[in-house]
Order: C-alpha cells, then structure tokens, then sequence
C-alpha cells in the first residue's frame, strides 16, 4: 500500500529509490549487478519495478502480462510528450 502511495505522489524514480533502501534483500535476489537497475532506473523505471515485483519467484505465465504493461507505460511516459507538442504547435499556426 505504501509503494502505491509513493507511486501516486513522486512518480515511479522515488518508489524505485525508496523500495531499494528499504528492501535492499529483494534487489540483490533479481538483479546479479547494479547496472541492469540502475539503467531501468534511468530509462525504464515502470518496467524495473514490475520486474522486481514478479520476479524473485520467476517470471511464468501471467507475469509476463504485467511486464509488458510496464513496457508499454514506459514507451508510452517517451513517446506522449512528443504528440503534445506537436498538437500546440499545429493549433498555434
């Protein structure tokens, strides 16, 4: 419930930052280095969360719904930005 809340208020980055500090034993059973989260935490932080949610008891069947949920957030969170602009632009001419 908690991660929720952080998730609602300061975006995907600080629950990353926040679950990492408090749960730091769940971090180092899916991940075998730092740089495959820190570089979810840079460009994919959606998929990086999913990921530690459902994978320290493996990814099967269901789970792999989930991920690609956070996958299609993420490229979505990139790709959005880019259609509004050009919206206000085209309203603007």
């Amino acid at each position: 419930m908690c991660l929720f809340v952080i998730l609602l208020f300061f975006g995907p980055r600080a629950a990353i930052a926040l679950w990492w500090l408090f749960e730091p034993l769940r971090w180092d059973a899916t991940f075998s280095s730092f740089w495959l989260p820190f570089l979810g935490f840079l460009l994919a932080p959606w998929t990086t969360l999913m990921y530690v949610l459902v994978a320290p008891g493996g990814v099967t069947g269901f789970d792999w719904v989930w991920i690609g949920l956070a996958i299609v957030i993420d490229v979505a969170s990139y790709s959005s930005g880019g259609v509004y602009g050009r919206r206000r632009q085209s309203v603007a001419s």
